[in-house]
Formats: structure tokens, sequence, C-alpha cells
């Protein structure tokens, strides 16, 4: 297995997360890493999301949890590769909460692969995660 977690803090709040989450055809306002997003029905579990980064394929992710203002997880696959996503809203006080991703790559060839390819699809989670924290807080 090959894994990735990045955090950061916000007084944000997990609903102003949520919104911002949930509406997936807006993402590329605060991932630079989008050049088109497609959701088939509604942000919950089992729904697919085509996603196309600026100048490749378009990735297919299905929604394997959603848990309104807590977390949701996707997962792309890519041949015996499970490439799983854990966005995650941790209340670490008060007015303060702490937005996890984490990758979790597994699968036949994952000590490998993951490696080679994580890194280039987590390098962007910094900016991208200030981005939203500063979009949810307005």
């Amino acid at each position: 297995m090959w894994e990735y977690e990045h955090s950061i803090e916000t007084s944000a709040t997990p609903e102003a997360i949520w919104r911002l989450w949930a509406d997936v055809e807006n993402w590329g306002v605060w991932n630079a890493e989008i050049e088109k997003i497609e959701i088939s029905g509604p942000f919950s579990a089992g729904t697919q999301i085509t996603m196309t980064p600026p100048g490749d394929d378009p990735v297919l992710l299905r929604i394997a949890e959603a848990v309104e203002d807590e977390l949701f997880v996707d997962e792309a696959r890519f041949d015996e590769l499970l490439l799983r996503t854990i966005h995650r809203i941790d209340p670490i006080a008060q007015d303060r909460i702490r937005v996890v991703y984490r990758m979790e790559i597994t699968g036949t060839g994952a000590d490998e692969v993951g490696p080679q390819i994580g890194p280039g699809i987590t390098a962007d989670w910094p900016d991208t995660m200030a981005s939203l924290a500063a979009l949810a807080l307005g």
C-alpha cells in the first residue's frame, strides 16, 4: 500500500466545507487541477464523478461514502489498483476544524506503482486545500 495525508486547520465551518465539496460541478473554482467535471447524480455513495485534469484523459471516480458535514470518500480503479481518497472534517476546537485529505493506493503492484503515481496526484493538495478553506471562509 502507498499512502499520503495532508491536513490544514481553518475557522471555516464544517457546513461551508461540505457545501463546496457537494457542489461537484464547481470544484474547478478551488481546484486548479480540474479542467472539466461532471457528476451523474446526487452527492452520495454510489454516484459517479467524471473528472478531467488539464491536458489529460478523464478519470472516473465513484463516491464510496458520504456523511454530510463530516467526510466523503472517492475511489478510482486502474486495472488492479484502487486509489481511495478520504476527505474528512475533524472538529478541533470551538471555532476550528482540521480538513484532512488522505490517499491510499492498494492492489496488485501498489508498492511499486504507488510511489510513482501517488506524489503526482497529491502534489497540488496543499494549494487545493488552502483554496477550499479560503473560499469556505467567504
